[in-house]
């Protein structure tokens, strides 16, 4: 067995996990900073980020608006300290991007470009055309592997923690550059951050990268972490949907620049469920359109990009012009067929407003954390934000806490770190049919059961199906990506299915037809510690 030793070890190499390494770097210049990733540096959900980031550089806005519009969409369940750290930090994070080259879109008087999105009551998001994502995750993979001091991991897969006495002291892991033996291998480091991202990939209609598995939930859930308000996925409400497509995402902002939200029969039908039409919230967009589509019988609505100047779109969509060209749509034209699919999990590992979890030496920061700035439906563009603002705020606080080298345990127990790879991979080799049989079998039945409106019967029906399949996973196992995401999207499939049965209510991102109201009584957290279910201790203020 391989072993590797980092002061700081960071799992995930999206906008939260580039950033955080930086941070680090800056903080503690001596650190040698392993950064783990399943592909390269380039291939994450933070990549494939449209709409923009969020936040206040007009002189008229104010953090007090940018806040005040987080708590409303996040229907009583963010926690507003962790509201009032992010709008706070924004602006100075905004100019540490551009330090470091990030090239945002700006007016002709060189004034950086605002645009509107849903359910934001000032224009507050800052883009780069329709590729954001693109435009900040390169800049900082560029700085990354220009930094001496940090060392990418690529095509390594984690597979569990490495727990001592408690603590966390690094993950195992398998290489998949390695031979064929397939070897389990360990990192270790008093400061291990999961930053994989969310899990939308347990849903067979998303706008995520392949890669979005839910791994780092699922890992620190099997290692004893709380987990908290796994109910509450968002889904966007306009996808591409054409046959044989994938379901890329039409960023909000297509709407925010005044495209219309259309039925076949051309008619503006959002408005008949929310005042604010293609501008509400993202849930209530999302329900008006699954509604609709079942009244009407129709397989997709439509966006028209007619009312926004041609010359706006050029500018501003570049890449949604490429995409919907490749299916044979001219969107000056034609409208685009649109229907919701998983985009983002508000859920996660619970954290403070510094990363940490509730497991010693372990961090979390992104969409795999829950910071509690989300609440029950994220406001949008605030993803990339809660990257970079608790991504240093993380660095801050394990530097100044001086955590080094002599915290970690030294020697590595050998004996059951060999039990842990032969419990794993004891069976024959080569069970790729039956465990693809499996992913797609769990993709299918979560967004059956566990998708846009959920019931009880349906979940219950869902949960012990997702047990046998947990169960015959680990009859299968084999040391292949295949099986390690699988395995991860079957237990956040098990975590999402018990919270959306256990929360008898509809708020915000989570609706349950058999209950459809808001009830004051569950203005509190839904949380998940091995096997025991419960809610937070304390209902969040108003």
């Amino acid at each position: 067995m391989n072993q590797t030793r980092f002061d700081a070890l960071i799992v995930g190499s999206g906008a939260a996990g580039l950033y955080t390494a930086l941070c680090l770097t800056d903080l503690a210049p001596s650190w040698q900073i392993g950064l783990v990733t399943k592909d390269n540096l380039l291939v994450s959900a933070s990549d494939w980020a449209q709409g923009g980031i969020a936040a206040v550089v007009d002189k008229d806005d104010s953090p007090q608006f940018h806040g005040k519009d987080t708590l409303l969409a996040g229907v009583g369940l963010c926690e507003p300290d962790a509201v009032e750290v992010l709008v706070n930090a924004a602006p100075k994070q905004i100019q540490k991007l551009l330090a470091l080259g990030v090239d945002f879109d700006r007016l002709l008087n060189g004034d950086l470009a605002l645009t509107l999105e849903a359910a934001h009551s000032r224009r507050r998001v800052l883009h780069s055309a329709d590729t954001t994502g693109r435009a900040l995750v390169s800049k900082l993979a560029a700085a990354v592997i220009q930094h001496p001091n940090i060392h990418v991991l690529s095509t390594t897969l984690v597979l569990d923690l490495y727990l001592d006495h408690g603590r966390c002291n690094g993950v195992f892991y398998l290489d998949q550059n390695a031979d064929q033996s397939q070897e389990i291998s360990c990192l270790t480091s008093p400061i291990v951050v999961l930053a994989t991202g969310g899990g939308a990939q347990v849903f067979s209609q998303n706008t995520n990268p392949p890669s979005s598995t839910g791994d780092g939930v699922a890992i620190a859930w099997r290692a004893g972490a709380v987990i908290r308000d796994m109910e509450f996925v968002q889904f966007h409400p306009t996808a591409l949907a054409v046959p044989n497509a994938p379901r890329f995402l039409i960023s909000e902002a297509v709407r925010g620049e005044g495209a219309h939200l259309v039925d076949s029969n051309g008619d503006r039908f959002a408005f008949n469920y929310h005042p604010k039409g293609e501008l509400a919230p993202r849930d209530v967009v999302s329900r008006a359109i699954f509604t609709h589509l079942q009244i009407t019988n129709q397989p997709t609505v439509f966006l028209d990009l007619k009312p926004i100047p041609k010359e706006t779109i050029a500018h501003r969509f570049p890449n949604i012009i490429k995409i919907c060209q490749q299916w044979q749509i001219d969107i000056f034209s034609t409208p685009i067929p649109v229907t919701p699919a998983a985009h983002y999990c508000m859920g996660g590992i619970v954290t403070d407003s510094y990363g940490a979890t509730s497991i010693s030496g372990l961090y979390a920061v992104g969409e795999t954390a829950s910071t509690g700035v989300h609440g029950a439906n994220r406001l949008a563009s605030n993803s990339l934000l809660e990257c970079f603002v608790f991504g240093e705020r993380l660095a801050e606080q394990v530097c100044a806490a001086q955590i080094s080298q002599q915290n970690s345990q030294q020697n590595l127990d050998l004996v059951s770190a060999n039990a842990i790879a032969s419990k794993l991979f004891s069976a024959n080799r080569d069970n790729t049919a039956a465990i693809q049989t499996i992913k797609s079998a769990i993709q299918n039945l979560s967004w059956q059961a566990a998708g846009i409106c959920r019931t009880q019967s349906e979940l219950e029906i869902a949960l012990p199906q997702i047990s046998t399949w947990r169960d015959e996973l680990e009859q299968i196992a084999e040391p292949s990506r295949l099986w390690i995401e699988t395995r991860n999207l079957a237990d956040y499939a098990h975590l999402l299915m018990r919270s959306a049965l256990f929360r008898t209510e509809s708020r915000g991102a989570h609706y349950r037809l058999d209950f459809p109201d808001t009830d004051d009584a569950w203005r509190i957290h839904t949380l998940i510690e091995g096997q025991d279910i419960r809610r937070s201790d304390r209902h969040i203020p108003r």
